[in-house]
């Protein structure tokens, strides 16, 4: 990030996504939560479909790679991942969901080394997969104000690892798709997949169900804030400071997510949840350690070469301009009759 506009992108990205965490848990508090994921990705497919329209792209998929990325992410990537991510939410705070998703960039590359071709494994990514789920446990196991609810850290770890399931298999396919219409797709069979989910599940029913204000705004808040404004803010980060810088946002998302938390909703931050965050922090850095040092190292050389100047050069408002030399001057008796300077004798 080398300007005002990224780090403002990278930092209203965090709150984006950390934000919607709290709102996740407001709406718990009267909607069931599969049903809630549900009706978030109603909304959010619906405002995708309106970009389409206004935007004019292509919308119908043509290859089956299309309809097979489409599959592959309404079902994981938003079907099985949220609707683990709101149930496993239920039992535990907004803050320690976010803490636990955050071990998905660090099991994903487990998936990619079984299912994508000309992986490798380092000794560094399985120390850092298992100083990541000691994170994990960590919380997991811990009492304190989650009263170490087991089986809410369990769901929100198989929503990490479905969310990073699904983005291994996108790889294996080809889009042609327009990036638009292809999350307008995927939203829309997600939340069908939701509603599905939500009509089978035993312990949920839309009957005699009260739509609350507080329920009604996260709905729309998590639809159309957190998915499509998040998504709209992740791809124009990721288009202007790459894979690497966009990624550390999911280790920036929790810490709002506890911020907020503690602010609204007066969930507690323990040490047991800031230790096991810094291990899973830890993790994450050493499966990302080449990158991360190319990154670092071109951050200081970018550092070094505002700071140091070329010979004959001047900086004037962050611009570095080049000084030219002033012409010897030439005394009269050096010149000849047409004023032209002679050379030395």
């Amino acid at each position: 990030m080398k300007n005002g506009r990224d780090i403002t992108l990278f930092g209203t990205l965090a709150v984006v996504w950390g934000s919607g965490f709290t709102a996740i848990e407001i709406g718990l508090e009267s909607l069931p939560p599969v049903l809630f994921a549900a009706l978030r990705f109603d909304v959010a497919a619906l405002a995708f479909f309106a970009l389409i329209v206004a935007s004019g792209a292509r919308w119908r998929p043509q290859t089956r790679d299309d309809v097979a990325l489409v599959l592959t992410t309404g079902v994981l990537l938003v079907g099985v991942h949220f609707a683990l991510l709101f149930v496993g939410q239920s039992y535990v705070t907004s803050a320690v969901a976010a803490i636990v998703l955050s071990v998905a960039p660090i099991v994903t590359p487990a998936f990619a080394l079984k299912l994508l071709p000309n992986q490798r494994i380092r000794a560094t990514d399985v120390l850092g997969l298992l100083v990541g789920l000691t994170g994990v446990v960590a919380i997991a196991t811990a009492g304190g104000s989650f009263g170490g609810r087991l089986i809410g850290i369990a769901l929100l770890l198989g929503a990490a690892l479905s969310f990073a399931l699904g983005s291994v298999l996108t790889q294996r396919f080809t889009r042609t798709l327009p990036l638009v219409s292809l999350q307008a797709w995927a939203m829309l069979v997600g939340a069908a997949t939701l509603h599905v989910t939500s009509l089978v599940h035993p312990a949920e029913s839309a009957l005699g169900l009260e739509l609350t204000a507080p329920a009604l705004a996260a709905v729309a808040y998590l639809g159309l804030v957190s998915t499509v404004g998040g998504f709209l803010l992740y791809f124009t980060l990721l288009d202007r400071i790459g894979a690497t810088n966009s990624g550390l946002v999911s280790y920036a998302t929790p810490i709002v997510a506890a911020v907020f938390g503690a602010a609204l909703l007066g969930e507690p931050i323990t040490a047991t949840m800031a230790a096991g965050f810094a291990l899973i922090l830890a993790g994450f850095a050493l499966f990302q350690i080449r990158p991360l040092w190319r990154l670092l190292r071109g951050m200081q050389q970018s550092r070094r070469a505002r700071t140091t100047l070329e010979p004959n050069s001047i900086r004037i408002g962050g611009n570095e301009y080049a000084c030219m030399p002033p012409e010897p001057e030439v005394d009269d008796y050096d010149r000849d009759a047409n004023g032209i300077p002679t050379a030395d004798d």
